[in-house]
């Protein structure tokens, strides 16, 4: 039904049968080793991901061939990889990101729209400690303090450059608007500096609802973050048994907890159901 010369030897890592529109087709993803002879850097070698998708064109014919080919290239091979249910696109887990170095026109157009917003620069910077927010925004060159407005609420915040709406909305929390202040530095960067009305308050976002910041966290946040956070965790499975309450106990069990030997686990969820 299908015969085809796929090039260097390669290894399945997935495969999904798909029906569309009475259309029926296959995608597969494999995996090869190839070497990078131009790379004078690091092993010369690379992970080629190839998502490949067969399919039956004609009703009446038996006879499938490939209607799209997709590469991609990394550095490492991925801990998990594979095709979605629905078969629109790929879940792939690695140390090392995954790019795309061959692209169907049909997929290369959806990613360009779809993906467009993600590969811009961020309006905005900005950190936090327990007392106060610093913002940091990137302005054209030349720019000048007559340029900027920044208007300073006790819950929200509005900043304008040249009559052009950089950034308005609530914040997350309330500040000291009175005591709040703004600079433009020498490298053609608005810097703001907001009082935090509730000391000691993290803040997960700057204006609620913005996605166009990022969070810039300090190695000193991470490490009172991960303190406050050890509590919840320990070493050991139970370090004291006799006080907290002992890990779970088989003899407890009830028979209905029980699967018998010879019943799949997918019958007793049918059953559940």
């Amino acid at each position: 039904m299908f015969n085809e010369e796929l090039g260097d030897p390669f290894i399945i890592i997935h495969s999904i049968s798909l029906l569309k529109a009475e259309e029926h087709s296959i995608a597969i993803l494999i995996l090869r080793i190839e070497k990078e002879e131009l790379d004078m850097k690091g092993s010369c070698f690379y992970v080629s991901l190839e998502w490949v998708t067969i399919s039956k064109k004609n009703k009446d014919g038996k006879k499938y061939e490939i209607t799209k080919r997709d590469i991609l290239r990394g550095k490492l091979v991925p801990n998990y990889t594979a095709i979605e249910p629905n078969g629109n696109g790929l879940m792939i887990v690695s140390y090392k990101s995954f790019k795309f170095v061959q692209v169907d026109q049909d997929l290369e157009e959806n990613m360009n729209e779809d993906m467009s917003e993600k590969i811009q620069e961020p309006l905005y910077y900005w950190q936090q400690t327990e007392d106060d927010l610093t913002v940091t925004v990137r302005l054209p060159e030349n720019s000048i303090k007559e340029d900027v407005h920044v208007q300073f609420l006790p819950d929200h915040i509005n900043i304008i450059l040249r009559d052009c709406q950089l950034l308005e909305g609530k914040l997350y929390s309330s500040i000291d608007h009175e005591s709040s202040t703004w600079i433009i530095k020498e490298n053609n960067s608005l810097e703001i500096f907001l009082i935090k009305k509730n000391e000691g308050l993290t803040w997960p976002e700057l204006v609620v609802g913005d996605k166009q910041g990022e969070l810039i966290r300090d190695s000193a946040q991470c490490a009172a973050i991960a303190e406050r956070l050890m509590h919840l965790t320990s070493e050991e499975l139970n370090p004291n048994p006799d006080k907290e309450k002992p890990p779970c106990n088989a003899q407890e069990l009830e028979e209905c907890d029980i699967f018998l030997k010879r019943v799949p686990v997918y019958a007793d969820l049918m059953a559940v159901h």
